[in-house]
């Protein structure tokens, strides 16, 4: 029967990362992941890395490509009532500015170094249970290669995402739950067109959101809020492009870049917590516990602070024998959590129109607007959420 130390259910950039900090210390570790290899490496995500998650994968050597390729950020742009406004990091954050980098590109890096390692990293492998978490020895049940197996563990760390068997192997009444759904979605493109900005633009506008954003000198990314019931076929490129002009459209000297659209996605926004993100010995990570509206930028570096909290508690205790750490994980990592969730909740609902909403909500949303592009308190707030708050 295999055995390691930490099994790790997910091969996302939680589950990689994990891996490779805990490899780091000497720690054994086998992931599990359901997908293919190339399933995993191209999938889109979300690519705003914050002045910490920069700095935890530049401390483990696992930022080289990044620091060649990425993208450093010293702000973004609000728009509204077709006039641009910038919120500058540095000044308002203590020096510190964010990373564009793609997550796609981010597990890119973190396979590869787990391949060059040595690491068991076993695509295709799908987790069919978590059992004995309340046991000094739990195990995760996996299919592989057309097989059933058992890999026990010391610990397991669920990074499988909302929908994995992580969080749902906590017996009924473990977990409290809470979540909210929003009247409206996203539609993400790629389009393999020079960003038509130096910086990412959120922009509220009477028809809805827009956000432009990039992934690459030559490609960029873009968001427009849509009807949750709308699917990608309602959505030509024409109309696509004519929304987001629309929408981004100020009154000044600047043009909306268009070019060939290669992938078209909806996604829909919720907020999620799922709390204590701790079982026994099966500890949450990432989306498993945890899921904010994209707005905020939030969800990958949320999952990397969770692994980075997690990875560190488990050196401890296997160097020590110290299980503080590990005690405190849930608790710990919650408190980063909510403060997450609220600037993301925030940041929804200032820049998204709701189709609910009544003249004074408009109004209210306005006024916030106009305070933040002339407060430099309001401003400072705005960009030490963004780059990424600790109480630390």
């Amino acid at each position: 029967m295999p055995r390691t130390t930490v099994g790790i259910i997910g091969a996302g950039p939680a589950g990689l990362l994990l891996s490779h900090l805990l490899h780091r210390q000497g720690i054994d570790s086998t992931v599990l992941e359901r997908r293919s290899r190339d399933h995993v490496e191209h999938r889109q995500r979300a690519g705003i890395l914050e002045q910490g998650t920069v700095d935890v994968l530049r401390a483990s050597g696992a930022a080289a490509r990044m620091d060649r390729q990425g993208l450093e950020h010293h702000g973004i742009e609000l728009r509204f009532d077709r006039r641009s406004h910038r919120i500058d990091f540095p000044s308002r954050a203590g020096g510190r500015s964010v990373m564009v980098y793609a997550q796609t590109e981010v597990v890119k890096d973190l396979i590869a170094l787990r391949r060059q390692d040595g690491g068991t990293v076993l695509f295709e492998a799908e987790a069919l249970s978590v059992d004995g978490a309340r046991t000094e020895h739990p195990s995760i049940r996996y299919r592989h290669q057309g097989a059933e197996h058992t890999l026990d563990c010391a610990y397991v760390v669920a990074c499988d995402g909302f929908h994995g068997i992580g969080r749902r192997s906590v017996p009924e009444g473990g977990l409290t739950v809470v979540e909210r759904d929003y009247p409206f979605s996203w539609l993400g493109i790629l389009a393999d067109v020079p960003p038509s900005c130096e910086e990412l633009i959120y922009a509220h506008h009477e028809r809805g959101f827009a956000l432009h954003s990039m992934r690459s000198p030559r490609v960029s990314r873009l968001y427009l809020q849509v009807d949750p019931e709308d699917t990608t076929g309602d959505w030509p490129d024409e109309r696509i492009w004519g929304e987001l002009e629309t929408r981004l459209a100020i009154d000044g000297d600047w043009t909306l870049r268009r070019g060939p659209i290669t992938e078209k996605s909806i996604t829909p926004m919720r907020s999620f917590v799922s709390e204590p993100m701790r079982h026994g010995r099966l500890f949450l990570a990432g989306d498993a516990a945890h899921i904010v509206p994209p707005t905020g930028a939030k969800g990958l570096n949320l999952a990397v602070a969770d692994v980075t909290l997690l990875a560190q508690a488990l050196t401890r205790h296997q160097a020590h024998g110290d299980e503080s750490g590990l005690d405190a994980y849930s608790e710990t990592a919650l408190r980063r959590v909510w403060r997450a969730e609220h600037f993301s909740y925030t940041m929804t609902t200032l820049l998204h129109a709701d189709p609910a909403e009544t003249a004074f909500d408009r109004a209210l949303r306005l006024s916030q607007l106009r305070y933040l592009a002339s407060s430099a308190a309001a401003s400072a707030s705005l960009a030490e959420n963004y780059v990424g708050f600790t109480e630390d």
